[in-house]
């Protein structure tokens, strides 16, 4: 990724307003890496909300220095890491400026993508991550949680309904039986833990041998268990398929195989959304759509 992507990204995210913030970029960095003593390297991967950096801490450890203009957003991201920082599967925050949107986190290494490793054998390791994130207890009167997490999201991701070729594939009607499913899931839910809340493949990383998978970006917040695993089971459209995959994760990850299939039917038309907004596979959206009816 260059640094025009990532401007592209941030001023849809942000506005106008984060190309003037994308200018003061490099004298921040400048700035943070003379205070904490690092060693600056190449832009990496900066995702819809943050510029990255690779970078090395004073003692050598390959670190990646993250900055966004959203300051309260990235002050929540420092906070939930530190949450879960006795799973050992997050990345350990080694140091954060809340006032300066900045934070250093330590590389994650070799650090593939969950999509890009062997399939046959993600289902155990993702059972793997999701046991040892759940065992995280909640912290009291942790403010975040599932509802609130899904009614965002639904929020957010339905202002796209007003764009004709999403609307031509996915009407009001649909948009509402969606909701409605979620919200009879939400008031079931018989068991709660520390989500992850965002664990989808793109967030999910090889920490090698020792370390297993290990998570990043984490939207932490107290819900169903079966929500950490439906991103992963929903990204089987037009691959192996949502049906197979949910079962073979459900197993893996010892969680009720309906209601993993059940959230699927929920996430599977923002999945369609996504896919209609960047020209995805139209397989995967035919399945999509069709978990959505």
């Amino acid at each position: 990724m260059d640094i025009e992507e990532a401007g592209a990204r941030l001023v849809s995210r942000f506005g106008p307003d984060a190309a003037g913030w994308l200018d003061e970029v490099p004298a921040l960095a400048a700035w943070l890496a003379s205070r904490w003593g690092l060693v600056l390297g190449e832009l990496f991967q900066s995702g819809a909300s943050s510029v990255v950096l690779r970078c090395h801490w004073p003692d050598g450890t390959p670190a990646v220095l993250k900055l966004s203009p959203d300051r309260a957003l990235l002050t929540r991201q420092v906070e939930m890491l530190r949450v879960f920082a006795s799973s050992g599967r997050v990345p350990a925050v080694l140091s954060a400026d809340a006032e300066a949107g900045a934070m250093v986190l330590e590389e994650i290494r070799p650090g593939t993508e969950a999509g890009d490793l062997p399939q046959t054998s993600l289902p155990p390791r993702w059972g793997e991550l999701l046991a040892a994130l759940h065992a995280v207890a909640p912290p009291a009167r942790w403010p975040w949680d599932l509802r609130g997490r899904c009614e965002e999201a639904f929020a957010r991701i339905g202002r796209r309904l007003a764009d004709p070729a999403i609307a031509a594939r996915i009407d009001q009607a649909t948009w509402r039986r969606t909701i409605e499913r979620c919200e009879a899931l939400l008031d079931t839910q018989a068991r709660v833990v520390l989500l992850h809340g965002d664990l989808h493949l793109g967030n999910v990383l090889d920490g090698g041998p020792s370390r297993g998978l290990v998570a990043i970006d984490p939207k932490a917040c107290i819900g169903d268990p079966c929500f950490d695993a439906v991103d992963y089971v929903v990204a089987g459209a037009g691959h192996e398929g949502v049906e197979v995959r949910c079962q073979r994760v459900a197993d893996a990850c010892g969680l009720d195989g309906d209601r993993l299939y059940a959230w699927s039917r929920v996430i599977a038309p923002m999945f369609a959304i996504a896919h209609l907004t960047y020209d995805g596979p139209e397989q995967a959206i035919d399945e999509l759509l069709a978990l959505a009816r």
